[in-house]
């Protein structure tokens, strides 16, 4: 009768982690289709407030809610970190809110929605190359075949903006690849963090130390908005982008990775340049040449090879969620 007991409690509970890992995966499609479609609602969003103003506004919002959090999590007690922790966390918040998130506010307005989503999508390749270059990751030969493979996709793609005279959405595609690599950069530096402090923490901290200085360098942008004139739609548009997609969007990621485990969830995120372009082709009236989809096909796949040609507990297949 106990290993009788035994064995339905173990059925028991493997079916209530298949039916988790179930509802994870439909929380992931979803997600996937939130963050495609944000791409061209922050166009929308950058076109009314400007990029400028859009980062003043989302940095008063950011700050409430990371706050909010920590006292959800923790009470009045927030943690207590090091002064060496907390200049890393500084150095973290400068990198991934200021450099990070200001140069991708303004990569999307420059360039499309569909380009905007499938060159953010290289940054497994800048993870990979940084992890190389400090030492912590041997290149495999699949991997460099999958950082060639990506890299000509990315001209490829890019080829009609260049040769075609649109400097202003070819240079947004370069400032989004700077964008790509400075968040990889933040996700080899940030993963020590994580460990130690835990990503609530680390993620929350971040945001608290970057605000500031984004809040003050778009300030003149900020007060140029007549904010008593914003549309509600705008005003839903940044609700949308600033709270749903980033801030909870990736909460609820980091929990599905919980379920799911990391290696099974990260290939979904080559879905989100797809739905970002249909949305773009519905919503827009976005248009691509079988040069661009092309260009992208070979875009995804070079960097699909590149992070999972690699050894199982690589850390590229185990970095965090963007802070975008």
């Amino acid at each position: 009768m106990d290993a009788l007991a035994t064995t339905d409690s173990i059925d028991a509970a493997v079916a209530r982690e298949d039916r988790r890992a179930r509802h994870a995966l439909w929380v992931a499609l979803a997600l996937i289709v939130l963050w495609g479609a944000n791409f061209t609602v922050q166009k929308a969003v950058f076109q009314a407030l400007s990029p400028g103003g859009f980062l003043f506004v989302r940095y008063l919002i950011m700050p409430v809610a990371a706050a909010t959090l920590l006292c959800l999590r923790f009470g009045r007690h927030w943690p207590r970190v090091s002064r060496a922790d907390a200049l890393a966390l500084l150095r973290l918040g400068l990198i991934g809110h200021l450099l990070h998130v200001g140069l991708v506010t303004y990569g999307i307005y420059w360039s499309t929605a569909f380009s905007s989503s499938l060159i953010l999508a290289c940054g497994p390749i800048f993870t990979l190359l940084i992890l190389h270059w400090h030492g912590l990751e041997q290149l495999t030969r699949g991997q460099i075949a999958g950082v060639a493979v990506a890299c000509l996709g990315v001209l490829a793609f890019m080829s009609d903006k260049l040769f075609g005279g649109h400097w202003r959405a070819g240079g947004g595609d370069l400032v989004l690849l700077v964008a790509a690599s400075l968040f990889s950069y933040y996700t080899v530096a940030s993963k020590p963090l994580i460990e130690r402090l835990g990503g609530v923490t680390v993620m929350t901290y971040a945001v608290l130390f970057g605000s500031g200085p984004v809040v003050l360098l778009s300030l003149p942008a900020g007060l140029a908005v007549a904010w008593s004139d914003v549309a509600w739609s705008t005003w839903a548009g940044t609700f949308y982008s600033v709270i749903i997609s980033a801030f909870l969007g990736w909460l609820a990621w980091g929990w599905i990775n919980a379920v799911r485990g990391v290696a099974r969830t990260a290939p979904l995120m080559y879905l989100m340049p797809p739905v970002a372009g249909l949305v773009a082709w519905a919503v827009t009236g976005e248009r691509y040449t079988a040069v661009k989809i092309a260009g992208a096909a070979l875009t995804l796949g070079g960097v699909a090879l590149a992070q999972f040609g690699s050894s199982p507990r690589d850390p590229v297949r185990e970095s965090p969620a963007p802070v975008d």
